[in-house]
């Protein structure tokens, strides 16, 4: 009688799992969801890392959570057991925020309760828990937050360095006020980049980009 060969943890096909929202199927830039927070919270870096962090975690445990509930979820109210793992998570997310980051907690405010929302959770959770093992499903869930982020870290990345002169508030361009660094050579912040509207345009470059390089990704 043959032994059943277990899948390895970190097999080829696990590892597509984080590695291909990456980039050749990005969350954001190619399956478009998440735009609302890209734009949103992308004002400095730290919000940034803040939010992308706690999406990390309510995706990759919600998808656990829901692949081990996947046989026993009715079909007729799966949408509302999603979103009632999701609520939960993002309820202990914020929790945990206002115990030790008050000061994020409340920059961030409604758009960390807003994570509910995400396309790019409930997405995962009835596109892939639903129809997978828990291992696969914290993967995917860990792939597709990362790709994500990094989105996220990309476009705060300009938005606060050529908005501000800063980067995780530490000053990189100058002072401002006196003249040193860049601004000696007459450079000013550009109010414009701190806006929403800058932020689609960085996104946007990003698409461009990925797409100029793989020519794989025009017909998706």
């Amino acid at each position: 009688m043959s032994e059943q060969v277990k899948e390895p943890l970190f097999s080829k096909k696990n590892r597509k799992l984080i590695t291909d929202p990456l980039s050749e199927n990005n969350p954001v830039t190619i399956q478009v969801l998440g735009i609302c927070s890209a734009l949103a919270i992308t004002v400095s870096l730290e919000q940034a890392v803040v939010m992308g962090l706690s999406v990390l975690a309510v995706v990759s445990v919600g998808n656990v959570v829901i692949s081990l509930l996947r046989n026993l979820i009715p079909d007729r109210i799966r949408i509302i057991i999603q979103l009632v793992a999701a609520a939960s998570l993002v309820i202990i997310v914020n929790e945990v925020l206002k115990a030790f980051l008050p000061d994020m907690a409340e920059k961030l405010s409604v758009f960390v309760g807003l994570i509910i929302t995400n396309c790019i959770l409930m997405g995962r959770y009835e596109a892939f828990a639903m129809m997978n093992k828990p291992w696969p499903s914290f993967l995917d869930g860990i792939g597709n937050s990362l790709g994500y982020v990094w989105i996220l870290l990309a476009v705060s990345f300009f938005r606060e360095l050529f908005g501000t002169g800063k980067l995780f508030g530490m000053t990189i361009l100058g002072d401002s006020i006196e003249k040193t660094g860049l601004y000696a050579y007459g450079y000013m912040n550009n109010n414009l980049i701190i806006l929403a509207p800058f932020a689609l345009f960085c996104v946007a470059i990003i698409i461009w980009i990925q797409r100029s390089v793989n020519k794989s990704l025009i017909e998706k």
